[in-house]
């Protein structure tokens, strides 16, 4: 089984290829639109903002065989950017629409409080993951579990049922996973996690086609 990685040539596929060899994932990076529609699972990484994200994808014609292969119910997994353009719209430098998978938009990160010590915007560094039901694919992590991350904005969703989990930001809980079915995202950067992100790719991995 051959995953592919969408080379839409706006993310650094270097961490990403190199943790798929590490845990020996037979994959290929490709702008192919016929590589996607066959492609056994997907990885959509996005560096940057949205709306470059999204104008990428469609000078490439990749837009389509992505949504087709959503609807196919292809394994994928959104990965930062990747992760916010699987939403209705994006609020980066003007609204650009999304793939529409999810319900929500993606919004500038809220600043801390007037006075406080909170977390400067962007937020940069290792934050504790918190899943957000008993049926998320992260209520058995262990306490604590850390996962690096880079960004200014967040996926709202429209359905807290989709969120699989969250972090604390400022005093306001945040989407770091989201799941529909066979379509996953992570906010933060699983490459670049350590142990505990390759463990979170192999749990993309671990999806069966179609799943719900």
């Amino acid at each position: 089984m051959t995953a592919i990685i969408v080379d839409h040539g706006r993310a650094n596929l270097f961490s990403l290829r190199h943790a798929l060899r590490h845990l020996g994932i037979a994959h290929e990076a490709s702008a192919d639109p016929g590589s996607i529609a066959g492609a056994a699972r997907l990885f959509l990484p996005g560096v940057g903002a949205f709306g470059e994200v999204m104008k990428a994808l469609r000078e490439r014609g990749l837009v389509a065989p992505l949504r087709d292969a959503i609807s196919r119910r292809i394994p994928l997994l959104g990965i930062c950017v990747g992760m916010q353009i699987l939403a209705e719209y994006g609020e980066e430098f003007g609204r650009h629409e999304g793939l529409g998978v999810f319900g929500g938009a993606v919004h500038r990160l809220p600043d801390p409080p007037s006075g406080s010590r909170g977390t400067r915007v962007p937020n940069v560094g290792w934050r504790s993951l918190r899943a957000s039901k008993p049926t998320s694919l992260f209520a058995d992590m262990a306490p604590g579990t850390m996962a690096y991350f880079v960004h200014s904005y967040a996926l709202i969703a429209a359905e807290e049922s989709d969120v699989e989990a969250t972090i604390d930001f400022n005093g306001r809980p945040l989407t770091a996973a989201i799941r529909r079915g066979s379509v996953m995202g992570y906010q933060f950067h699983p490459e670049k996690s350590g142990p505990a992100g390759l463990s979170l790719i192999q749990r993309f991995m671990a999806l069966a086609p179609g799943a719900n």
